[in-house]
Protein backbone atom coordinates (compact mmCIF):
# COMPACT_ATOMS: atom_id res chain seq x y z
CA UNK A 1 0.00 0.00 0.00
CA UNK A 2 1.34 3.39 -1.00
CA UNK A 3 -0.25 6.58 0.36
CA UNK A 4 0.42 9.91 -1.28
CA UNK A 5 0.68 13.09 0.77
CA UNK A 6 0.29 16.36 -1.11
CA UNK A 7 3.58 18.11 -0.37
CA UNK A 8 3.17 21.64 -1.67
CA UNK A 9 3.17 23.29 1.77
CA UNK A 10 1.98 22.54 5.29
CA UNK A 11 2.27 19.55 7.60
CA UNK A 12 2.99 16.82 5.04
CA UNK A 13 6.08 15.62 6.93
CA UNK A 14 3.96 15.06 10.03
CA UNK A 15 1.48 12.93 8.08
CA UNK A 16 4.31 10.83 6.63
CA UNK A 17 5.72 10.39 10.15
CA UNK A 18 2.30 9.19 11.39
CA UNK A 19 2.08 6.73 8.49
CA UNK A 20 5.56 5.50 9.32
CA UNK A 21 4.46 4.74 12.88
CA UNK A 22 1.79 2.48 11.38
CA UNK A 23 4.29 0.77 9.11
CA UNK A 24 2.80 2.34 5.97
CA UNK A 25 4.72 3.67 2.99
CA UNK A 26 4.10 7.34 2.28
CA UNK A 27 5.26 9.41 -0.68
CA UNK A 28 5.36 13.15 -1.26
CA UNK A 29 3.16 14.31 -4.16
CA UNK A 30 4.07 17.46 -6.06
CA UNK A 31 3.27 16.57 -9.68
CA UNK A 32 0.11 15.33 -11.37
CA UNK A 33 1.73 12.18 -12.77
CA UNK A 34 2.78 11.08 -9.29
CA UNK A 35 -0.89 10.57 -8.38
CA UNK A 36 -0.89 7.55 -10.71
CA UNK A 37 1.45 5.71 -8.34
CA UNK A 38 -0.57 5.91 -5.09
CA UNK A 39 -3.56 4.06 -3.66
CA UNK A 40 -4.91 6.99 -1.65
CA UNK A 41 -4.11 10.62 -0.91
CA UNK A 42 -3.83 12.89 2.13
CA UNK A 43 -4.20 16.65 1.66
CA UNK A 44 -2.57 18.15 4.76
CA UNK A 45 -3.18 21.25 6.80
CA UNK A 46 -1.28 24.39 5.92
CA UNK A 47 -2.04 27.82 4.48
CA UNK A 48 -4.91 27.01 2.13
CA UNK A 49 -4.49 30.07 -0.10
CA UNK A 50 -0.79 29.35 -0.60
CA UNK A 51 -1.49 25.67 -1.23
CA UNK A 52 -4.13 26.56 -3.81
CA UNK A 53 -1.78 28.95 -5.63
CA UNK A 54 0.95 26.30 -5.75
CA UNK A 55 -1.51 23.66 -6.93
CA UNK A 56 -2.68 26.01 -9.68
CA UNK A 57 0.93 26.81 -10.64
CA UNK A 58 1.71 23.10 -11.00
CA UNK A 59 -1.60 22.47 -12.81
CA UNK A 60 -2.63 19.96 -10.14
CA UNK A 61 -6.32 20.76 -9.80
CA UNK A 62 -7.51 18.73 -12.84
CA UNK A 63 -5.52 15.69 -11.66
CA UNK A 64 -6.73 16.06 -8.06
CA UNK A 65 -10.35 16.26 -9.19
CA UNK A 66 -9.88 13.20 -11.38
CA UNK A 67 -8.30 11.32 -8.46
CA UNK A 68 -11.35 12.08 -6.33
CA UNK A 69 -13.67 10.89 -9.12
CA UNK A 70 -11.85 7.54 -9.41
CA UNK A 71 -13.15 6.61 -5.96
CA UNK A 72 -9.73 6.29 -4.38
CA UNK A 73 -9.71 7.42 -0.73
CA UNK A 74 -8.78 11.04 -0.07
CA UNK A 75 -8.42 12.58 3.40
CA UNK A 76 -8.21 16.32 3.94
CA UNK A 77 -7.10 17.81 7.26
CA UNK A 78 -7.76 21.48 8.07
CA UNK A 79 -6.77 23.20 4.79
CA UNK A 80 -7.37 19.85 3.12
CA UNK A 81 -10.98 19.99 4.29
CA UNK A 82 -11.35 23.34 2.54
CA UNK A 83 -9.86 21.86 -0.64
CA UNK A 84 -12.35 18.97 -0.68
CA UNK A 85 -15.48 21.00 0.06
CA UNK A 86 -17.89 21.81 -2.76
CA UNK A 87 -18.63 25.20 -1.19
CA UNK A 88 -16.61 27.61 0.94
CA UNK A 89 -17.41 30.90 2.68
CA UNK A 90 -15.30 33.34 4.64
CA UNK A 91 -12.63 33.35 1.96
CA UNK A 92 -10.40 36.21 0.96
CA UNK A 93 -11.52 38.47 -1.87
CA UNK A 94 -11.62 36.47 -5.07
CA UNK A 95 -11.76 33.20 -3.17
CA UNK A 96 -9.61 30.20 -3.99
CA UNK A 97 -9.95 27.25 -6.30
CA UNK A 98 -11.34 24.07 -4.74
CA UNK A 99 -11.00 20.40 -5.62
CA UNK A 100 -14.54 19.63 -4.49
CA UNK A 101 -16.31 16.32 -4.22
CA UNK A 102 -17.48 16.64 -0.63
CA UNK A 103 -21.09 17.86 -0.46
CA UNK A 104 -20.72 20.42 2.29
CA UNK A 105 -20.23 24.10 2.99
CA UNK A 106 -17.07 24.95 4.92
CA UNK A 107 -16.22 28.20 6.68
CA UNK A 108 -12.58 29.08 6.30
CA UNK A 109 -11.02 30.23 9.62
CA UNK A 110 -14.31 29.62 11.45
CA UNK A 111 -12.59 29.55 14.84
CA UNK A 112 -10.71 32.81 14.34
CA UNK A 113 -7.14 33.91 13.79
CA UNK A 114 -3.87 32.16 14.55
CA UNK A 115 -3.81 33.35 18.16
CA UNK A 116 -7.24 31.78 18.72
CA UNK A 117 -5.93 28.29 17.94
CA UNK A 118 -6.77 25.74 20.62
CA UNK A 119 -7.00 22.07 21.59
CA UNK A 120 -10.18 20.28 22.64
CA UNK A 121 -11.34 16.76 23.46
CA UNK A 122 -14.00 15.81 20.92
CA UNK A 123 -16.31 12.82 21.03
CA UNK A 124 -15.53 10.31 18.26
CA UNK A 125 -17.92 7.36 18.63
CA UNK A 126 -17.33 5.94 15.14
CA UNK A 127 -13.56 6.16 15.49
CA UNK A 128 -13.72 4.45 18.87
CA UNK A 129 -15.94 1.66 17.52
CA UNK A 130 -13.58 1.06 14.59
CA UNK A 131 -10.19 1.66 16.20
CA UNK A 132 -10.78 1.27 19.93
CA UNK A 133 -9.11 3.52 22.46
CA UNK A 134 -10.58 6.50 24.26
CA UNK A 135 -14.07 7.80 23.55
CA UNK A 136 -12.59 11.21 22.77
CA UNK A 137 -9.83 12.49 20.51
CA UNK A 138 -7.60 15.46 21.32
CA UNK A 139 -8.24 17.80 18.41
CA UNK A 140 -5.61 20.41 17.52
CA UNK A 141 -7.38 23.36 15.89
CA UNK A 142 -5.06 25.88 14.24
CA UNK A 143 -6.84 28.79 12.56
CA UNK A 144 -9.29 26.03 11.77
CA UNK A 145 -12.27 25.79 9.43
CA UNK A 146 -15.60 24.19 10.29
CA UNK A 147 -18.41 22.56 8.34
CA UNK A 148 -21.59 24.67 8.33
CA UNK A 149 -23.88 22.23 6.52
CA UNK A 150 -23.74 18.87 4.77
CA UNK A 151 -25.64 17.13 1.99
CA UNK A 152 -27.75 13.99 2.51
CA UNK A 153 -24.90 11.66 1.53
CA UNK A 154 -22.43 13.02 4.09
CA UNK A 155 -21.87 11.26 7.41
CA UNK A 156 -21.02 13.51 10.35
CA UNK A 157 -18.26 11.92 12.45
CA UNK A 158 -17.53 14.58 15.09
CA UNK A 159 -18.63 17.92 16.51
CA UNK A 160 -16.76 20.51 18.53
CA UNK A 161 -18.34 22.68 21.25
CA UNK A 162 -18.47 26.39 20.46
CA UNK A 163 -19.08 29.16 23.04
CA UNK A 164 -22.46 30.85 22.58
CA UNK A 165 -20.85 34.21 21.81
CA UNK A 166 -18.82 32.72 18.95
CA UNK A 167 -18.97 34.68 15.70
CA UNK A 168 -20.52 32.20 13.26
CA UNK A 169 -19.87 34.23 10.12
CA UNK A 170 -17.85 37.32 9.46
CA UNK A 171 -16.89 39.35 6.40
CA UNK A 172 -15.98 42.92 5.64
CA UNK A 173 -19.66 43.86 5.51
CA UNK A 174 -21.56 41.52 7.80
CA UNK A 175 -21.08 39.66 11.03
CA UNK A 176 -23.41 36.96 12.34
CA UNK A 177 -23.03 36.14 16.00
CA UNK A 178 -24.66 33.30 17.88
CA UNK A 179 -27.09 34.72 20.45
CA UNK A 180 -28.20 31.34 21.83
CA UNK A 181 -28.61 31.73 25.59
CA UNK A 182 -27.27 28.23 26.18
CA UNK A 183 -23.67 27.99 27.44
CA UNK A 184 -22.46 26.52 24.16
CA UNK A 185 -23.49 25.02 20.84
CA UNK A 186 -21.55 22.74 18.53
CA UNK A 187 -20.19 22.70 15.01
CA UNK A 188 -19.23 19.88 12.63
CA UNK A 189 -15.50 19.16 12.49
CA UNK A 190 -15.24 15.70 10.87
CA UNK A 191 -17.18 14.18 7.98
CA UNK A 192 -17.10 11.27 5.53
CA UNK A 193 -18.73 10.83 2.14
CA UNK A 194 -18.02 7.64 0.20
CA UNK A 195 -14.25 7.74 -0.48
CA UNK A 196 -13.70 11.17 1.11
CA UNK A 197 -12.72 11.82 4.73
CA UNK A 198 -12.20 15.30 6.17
CA UNK A 199 -11.25 16.72 9.56
CA UNK A 200 -11.05 20.38 10.59
CA UNK A 201 -8.32 19.54 13.10
CA UNK A 202 -4.78 18.11 12.83
CA UNK A 203 -4.48 14.44 13.88
CA UNK A 204 -0.95 14.42 12.46
CA UNK A 205 0.15 16.77 15.24
CA UNK A 206 -0.71 14.26 17.96
CA UNK A 207 0.65 10.87 18.98
CA UNK A 208 -2.79 9.30 18.45
CA UNK A 209 -2.74 7.51 15.08
CA UNK A 210 -6.34 6.27 15.08
CA UNK A 211 -7.51 8.61 12.31
CA UNK A 212 -4.59 7.50 10.14
CA UNK A 213 -5.39 3.86 10.92
CA UNK A 214 -9.04 4.43 10.01
CA UNK A 215 -8.01 6.01 6.71
CA UNK A 216 -5.72 3.05 5.99
CA UNK A 217 -8.69 0.71 6.42
CA UNK A 218 -10.62 2.82 3.91
CA UNK A 219 -7.70 2.36 1.51
CA UNK A 220 -7.47 -1.39 2.10
CA UNK A 221 -11.16 -1.79 1.36
CA UNK A 222 -10.55 -0.19 -2.05
CA UNK A 223 -7.58 -2.46 -2.67
CA UNK A 224 -9.29 -5.76 -1.84
CA UNK A 225 -8.47 -8.29 -4.48
CA UNK A 226 -5.37 -6.35 -5.51
CA UNK A 227 -1.72 -6.99 -4.84
CA UNK A 228 -0.58 -7.18 -1.24
CA UNK A 229 3.05 -6.68 -2.09
CA UNK A 230 3.14 -3.01 -1.07
CA UNK A 231 3.23 -3.61 2.68
CA UNK A 232 6.72 -2.19 3.18
CA UNK A 233 7.16 0.19 6.09
CA UNK A 234 9.89 2.16 4.29
CA UNK A 235 9.19 5.83 3.71
CA UNK A 236 10.44 7.14 0.37
CA UNK A 237 10.37 10.48 -1.36
CA UNK A 238 9.07 10.73 -4.89
CA UNK A 239 11.96 10.83 -7.32
CA UNK A 240 14.17 8.37 -5.43
CA UNK A 241 15.14 5.31 -7.46
CA UNK A 242 15.71 2.97 -4.55
CA UNK A 243 13.63 2.01 -1.54
CA UNK A 244 16.43 1.82 0.94
CA UNK A 245 16.45 2.85 4.54
CA UNK A 246 15.91 6.58 4.89
CA UNK A 247 17.04 8.42 7.98
CA UNK A 248 13.92 9.02 10.05
CA UNK A 249 12.80 12.60 10.40
CA UNK A 250 11.95 13.73 13.92
CA UNK A 251 8.24 13.65 14.67
CA UNK A 252 8.14 17.29 15.73
CA UNK A 253 4.78 19.05 15.27
CA UNK A 254 4.97 22.12 13.06
CA UNK A 255 2.05 24.41 13.77
CA UNK A 256 0.92 25.99 10.53
CA UNK A 257 -2.14 28.03 9.68
CA UNK A 258 -4.64 26.99 7.05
Amino acid sequence: MTVGVLALQGSFNEHIAALRRLGVQGVEIRKAEQLLTVSSLIIPGGESTTMAKLAEYHNLFPALREFVKTGKPVWGTCAGLIFLADRAVGQKEGGQELVGGLDCTVHRNFFGSQIQSFEADISVPLLTSKEGGAETFRGVFIRAPAVLDVGPGVEVLAHCPVPSNKVLYSSSTVQIQDEDPLPETKVIVAVKQRNLLATAFHPELTADTRWHSYFMKMTKEMEQGGSSSSSSSTIVSVGETSVGTEQAKPDIPIYLSN
